[in-house]
């Protein structure tokens, strides 16, 4: 990368692009603004280039899908095969049965399974399906958790604007256009706090179909959830005749081979996955017990849609989950994750700034505080503005990383010793910058 970061073409490109598109882009959370947000040429494995040329090491993924790489060759060319069979047909395929015998075979919890296209689908479907199983219509959700852009799970907390420590603050929709109807529909409950759970269950118990979680809360820097509160949330969900069900859109096939459920040994009624189990493909899942997932059909839930299934994602799915399973990919990426912690942190505390880590290494999130926040509220107590400002550092650099400190890092399989070496080079020198501009501050 050139000395002097430049990204004109794609400030350019943005004062055209947002004639036609609402703030420029196909998604609010590709917009960083008029000045910095960026337009991609292509990547390849764990970089990325611009439209302006500048390369990066890219901690984004996506989101998360590409655990493999970008462009990964093995993916790409089982994509291609599924390209054969000419697109939707209204009809299926035997590699569905194949890829769901996969999963079932990876995730200990899953029977059945009906494939979509994005984790905002999969969601809606496994409420559906819980509301529809159980004969109930409300569901719990946990603050900070993330479950797409449909209208039931639109919803968050503003801790980070509550600067006079209301303890009950308000649940909002992300946004308008969300009926205000739905809020009587939900509660939410922190993380790791079974006894709000209860306290909740103890009054709305019988109406309640689902508890709705992500166990690391992949919007949230990786929050993790405690050994001891999933059991009792399992316990609880047991005692009520509450679904458990687990969005693993984030954490499936990428924290271990059986997801998050393997890694934290929690055992979900329905679960949710997308992003890695195709690489960057179009293509999720909900997941579940036979008793509950045998329920879809015209006398029960419906699920489905034209795209679901697709070829071209499916075959690339098969492939993915394949070498995920089959080879040391997540342990590269694993080992890869416990280094750049590792590196980051030595870089740190040489300069004394106080930190931790929370999540796992190939999804974490690092917080400039003392201890690692126990649930979402914890997270306004971190630094969050000295994070944004090393961000908007490394991005200059060629260090993609997310501006929100709420977005862990990514790690890929294509992420090697060249990236690492360059990421803690950048990292120190943005590290210094940043502090000296804070001390001028003072």
């Amino acid at each position: 990368m050139a000395s002097a970061y430049s990204i004109k073409k794609s400030n350019a490109h943005y004062k055209q692009a947002v004639k036609r598109l609402p703030m420029g882009v196909s998604s609010n959370y590709r917009s960083w603004g008029p000045d910095q947000t960026l337009y991609v040429s292509h990547g390849k494995g764990a970089r990325l280039w611009d439209i302006d040329g500048n390369s990066y090491v890219d901690y984004r993924l996506g989101f998360g899908p590409a655990i493999l790489g970008y462009a990964d060759e093995r993916v790409d060319e089982a994509a291609r095969e599924g390209m054969s069979v000419g697109g939707p047909t209204a009809l299926s395929t035997e590699r569905e049965h194949a890829v769901a015998e996969r999963i079932a075979g990876m995730v200990r919890s899953v029977d059945m399974v009906r494939f979509a296209n994005s984790g905002t689908e999969a969601v809606m479907a496994g409420l559906r399906l819980a509301r529809s199983f159980t004969g109930r219509s409300r569901h719990i959700m946990i603050e900070g958790g993330y479950h797409g852009l449909s209208d039931g799970v639109l919803w968050e907390m503003h801790h980070e604007q509550n600067e006079a420590g209301d303890v009950n603050l308000e649940v909002q929709s992300e946004g308008r256009g969300v009926p205000t109807v739905l809020r009587t529909l939900f509660d939410t409950v922190p993380l790791n706090d079974p006894e709000k759970l209860e306290e909740v269950l103890r009054v709305e118990g019988n109406d309640v179909a689902v508890l709705l979680i992500e166990v690391i809360l992949g919007n949230a820097g990786g929050i993790v959830s405690e050994p001891g509160y999933l059991k009792r949330i399992r316990s609880l969900c047991d005692e009520y005749g509450v679904v458990l069900m687990v969005d693993e859109v984030k954490t499936g096939f990428r924290v271990a081979r059986g997801g998050v459920q393997e890694l934290m040994d929690v055992e979900a009624d329905i679960c949710t996955f997308a992003k890695a189990m195709g690489n960057g493909y179009p293509i999720s899942a909900v997941a579940g017990r036979e008793e509950i997932m045998s329920t879809i059909g015209p006398e029960g839930s419906a699920q489905g849609g034209t795209y679901a299934a697709h070829p071209v994602s499916l075959a690339a799915a098969e492939k993915t989950l394949q070498i995920l399973d089959e080879t040391d990919a997540l342990e590269k990426i694993n080992e890869y994750g416990v280094e750049l912690q590792q590196g980051i942190s030595q870089l740190l505390s040489a300069r004394g700034v106080t930190h931790t880590w929370s999540g796992h290494p190939s999804m974490s999130g690092v917080f400039f505080m003392e201890s690692a926040p126990r649930n979402y509220e914890d997270w306004v107590k971190s630094d969050y503005e000295f994070y944004e400002a090393l961000a908007a550092r490394l991005i200059g650099s060629g260090i993609l990383v997310e501006p929100d400190s709420r977005e862990p890092f990514f790690i890929s399989a294509a992420h090697d010793d060249s990236c690492l070496n360059e990421t803690l080079e950048k990292f120190e020198s943005a590290l210094s910058f940043v502090l000296d501009e804070r001390a001028q501050k003072k």
